[in-house]
């Protein structure tokens, strides 16, 4: 299974959550948008182990099965289209999310989060442990 996770379940992973580490461990993929890794980085620096989440994030990274999924001018097509549909259908989601379910589209990944609103995008398949 290759999957593209979320800054929640990047989170959870680390934390020891026993379904994080499950899902972790059985895909043979694992894709963190380069807008996760902002988003944990600016958590970071905001926060007070700075450092060891880095040193962290810096190893995780560094795992055989791991990817950075990185946006390009195909994944902006995807964004398009997703905001159009979520714009018609009066269900909008944060931008950065919308950018990871381009990358979701564009790679043909599926997506681990706990965020609900990702359902409002049914066409990307997702991690439902």
């Amino acid at each position: 299974m290759r999957i593209l996770i979320d800054t929640n379940r990047y989170r959870d992973f680390c934390e020891g959550d026993p379904v994080a580490v499950d899902v972790f461990r059985r895909a043979y993929e694992i894709h963190l948008p380069l807008i996760v890794v902002a988003e944990l980085r600016a958590g970071f620096a905001v926060g007070t182990r700075s450092r060891t989440n880095e040193e962290t994030l810096h190893r995780f990274l560094h795992r055989s099965r791991v990817r950075v999924a990185l946006p390009d001018l195909d994944t902006t097509h995807h964004y398009a289209q997703l905001f159009r549909q979520l714009r018609s259908q009066g269900t909008p989601i944060p931008t950065n999310d919308i950018w990871i379910a381009a990358l979701a589209l564009q790679n043909e990944l599926v997506l681990f989060t706990r965020d609900e609103h990702f359902d409002h995008v049914p066409q990307i398949p997702r991690m439902h442990p």
